[in-house]
């Protein structure tokens, strides 16, 4: 039986040739241990190459970076000997060319060279089309660059990202302005899927800090400087001043040189971008100061990638692939070169596993695209991977250490262990602050160092370095303005004759001073934003106001707050609210001091003669019942009547004593 199948194989051979006719591309990467899979003699005869396909924008960026990455992998991976030594793996490029249509039409016209898997889109948007024709297809889809957080496992089977989910990055950014005490912020977003749903992802997060965002400003993709200027003014006007920028890396640097014109970069405002940024700054050689200068004191967060030997050596080979893809002299590196790189090893490795399986690369056609044939659009073309679930799970369970760290994949389907570099633009060059990691929040050392110790993201163990903030500012600005056209805070004061160190008129910029006062200042300096208040005297100076009358004006909105030695009683707060005490009496006595004389006898004033004559009656009185009682049975009520009155005096004293203390503690406990 072993010999009739080896004999059906190799009758196939040239089917299955003529079945993988194209390439297949991956990026290569290195195992942990460098372990390779080696494959049984007995498994059917393996393809003499397989096709694996790469969608993403040539002219951008990321695609500029991409594709050198690609090439560099995809030679290493033919040239290991350790890995499919007798396939080669093939890659089949396509622009999608910043569109949707257009890259939708190449996504069809990739998945028609019977491809394995699909390393790609970078674009979001193309991502939930593509995802559609992966699931139809069964091909798993690869995407290094698309992080739209609802691009999911559950509606998406077949897609899977290779690089970080911007749920982790909108976590962090969250966390960040926790950090700084801030409660709201304003997005600035590009208006697609790349920008609504992360944004929707910041708004979750933020609620789960008490804080949210107090508006969300839309871009149109592509728009120019006059559209973004008009939308600038606009958030100038509100109360936040923290901008949260969430838009394309290839445009995004316009927002800063139109928010310098308008005078929105200096003190007072703050400014938190995500990855776009140093995606683009990374990818300028030589960094452009012009640049740096307009963006002094911005805080950007970017994909956190361990640094390592082979990721030095990788970089100084990548030099070497782009002056061969590309005449461009400013196409610089960023991370995204090192996720294509390593998207292409992992399917490689996986292809390797799936091999040593004994699974063979097959395809049919889709009986849904049977009655298409006559359409001018080719549509039957597209063929269904018949062991694309099989090659899904080889890549969800392949573990190993690439360029971008430890490749190993959740139950979302998740990259584990997430971080970012958290930066400071400065006129020099970006600066590295700390870090954030889904497992110890920010810290000032690497990530790894800490994955060995437990989770602990309490806020005493959160740690970044000094930010400098726009205008020069090193104390984390407030983050909030009073908006012009805004009503201040209206504070009624008792204008107070007596007790003046309580509240009272005074020459000051407040125009009133007092106990009360700094309290009530000393509060406001603590709240996250500014107060604008006008202190407003209340009462003649010659006679000390009337406090219900006080409590009235306010109650009548005359007064927006009452500051001023307000006793809480029970007919005010039915009006008003009070704020917690913030000096408590507790019981006291009040008595007049001036002319009183100690003396030794002073505790008997405070009863009469007849008071105290009764109670010496009752105590007599008890002695001789507790007398009556014990004489008869008890030996210490017997003997001379000296003895007698002596155990009568001491058992009724005794009595007394512990009973009026038993009824002293009940009283106070009551």
């Amino acid at each position: 039986m072993g010999f009739f199948v080896m004999m059906r194989c190799c009758d196939s051979m040239g089917l299955m040739l003529l079945l993988c006719v194209f390439g297949f591309s991956v990026l290569p990467t290195e195992g942990a241990g460098g372990e390779s899979f080696l494959k049984d003699s007995s498994f059917p005869s393996l393809p003499s190459s397989v096709n694996v396909g790469a969608l993403f924008t040539y002219d951008s960026f990321i695609g500029r970076a991409a594709k050198p990455a690609f090439v560099a992998a995809i030679e290493e991976v033919n040239a290991d000997q350790s890995i499919l030594r007798n396939t080669k793996l093939n890659i089949v490029f396509q622009d999608s060319d910043c569109s949707g249509f257009v890259g939708t039409m190449r996504a069809l016209q990739l998945m028609e060279n019977k491809v394995v898997a699909a390393i790609g889109p970078q674009s979001s948007g193309l991502g939930h089309i593509i995802s559609h024709v992966a699931n139809e297809l069964h091909v798993p889809l690869l995407s290094f660059a698309a992080t739209d957080p609802t691009l999911s496992s559950l509606q998406f089977p077949y897609f899977l990202r290779t690089t970080q989910n911007d749920n982790f990055q909108m976590k962090a950014i969250a966390d960040f302005v926790s950090y700084c005490r801030w409660r709201e912020v304003v997005a600035i977003f590009v208006d697609n899927e790349y920008g609504r749903n992360g944004v929707s992802a910041l708004g979750d997060a933020l609620a789960k800090k008490r804080a949210k965002i107090s508006y969300k400003a839309a871009i149109t993709p592509g728009a120019g400087n006059s559209s973004i200027s008009g939308l600038l003014a606009s958030v100038n006007l509100m109360e936040s001043r923290i901008f949260v920028v969430h838009v394309n890396p290839d445009s995004g640097l316009n927002i800063f040189s139109v928010a310098k014109s308008l005078g929105m970069m200096g003190s007072g405002y703050v400014w938190i971008t995500t990855d776009w940024l140093l995606t683009a700054l990374d990818s300028m050689e030589p960094l452009d100061t012009k640049a740096m200068d307009l963006l002094q004191g911005v805080v950007a967060f970017r994909h956190y990638t361990p640094e390592s030997e082979k990721k030095r050596q990788f970089k100084a080979r990548w030099k070497n692939f782009r002056s061969k893809e590309s005449s461009k002299s400013d196409d610089g590196f960023n991370s995204y070169a090192l996720y294509a790189y390593d998207s292409v090893w992992l399917v490689a490795r996986a292809l390797d596993v799936f091999f040593s399986q004994g699974n063979t690369v097959t395809f049919s056609s889709d009986p849904n695209l049977k009655n298409t044939n006559d359409s001018n659009i080719k549509l039957s073309a597209l063929d269904v991977f018949n062991e694309g679930e099989r090659f899904l799970q080889a890549i969800l369970e392949i573990n190993y250490t690439g360029l971008t760290g430890k490749i190993e994949f959740d139950s979302e389907k998740d990259r584990i262990n997430p971080a970012y570099d958290i930066l400071n633009m400065k006129s020099t060059g970006p600066q590295r602050v700390g870090y954030w990691s889904n497992h110890t929040g920010f810290s000032v050392v690497p990530p790894e160092t800490l994955y060995s110790k437990p989770s602990n993201t309490s806020a005493k163990n959160q740690r970044l370095n000094e930010i400098i903030w726009p205008g020069e500012v090193r104390k984390p600005p407030r983050g909030w303005v009073f908006p012009d056209n805004g009503k201040p805070l209206i504070i009624g004061v008792p204008n107070r004759v007596s007790y003046k160190y309580y509240a009272s008129k005074d020459n000051n910029s407040l125009g009133v001073k007092g106990y009360c006062i700094d309290i009530f200042e000393a509060a406001v300096q603590l709240l996250p934003y500014p107060v604008p208040r006008t202190y407003v005297l209340y009462g003649d100076g010659k006679r000390n106001p009337s406090y219900d009358n006080l409590i009235g004006e306010v109650n009548a909105n005359s007064f927006d707050v009452a500051v001023g030695d307000v006793t809480i009683i029970t007919n005010r707060t039915k009006f008003v609210d009070f704020t917690q005490p913030f000096m408590e009496s507790g019981l006291v006595v009040v008595a007049p001091v001036k002319g009183a004389k100690s003396s030794p006898w002073s505790f008997l004033k405070p009863f009469t003669i007849e008071m105290w004559a009764v109670t010496g009656g009752l105590f007599l009185f008890v002695g001789a019942v507790i007398w009556i009682l014990e004489h008869r049975f008890n030996e210490e009520f017997r003997g001379p009547p000296r003895r007698q009155i002596i155990t009568v005096f001491w058992f009724s004293f005794s009595t007394m004593f512990f009973s009026h203390r038993e009824n002293t503690v009940s009283t106070l406990g009551s």
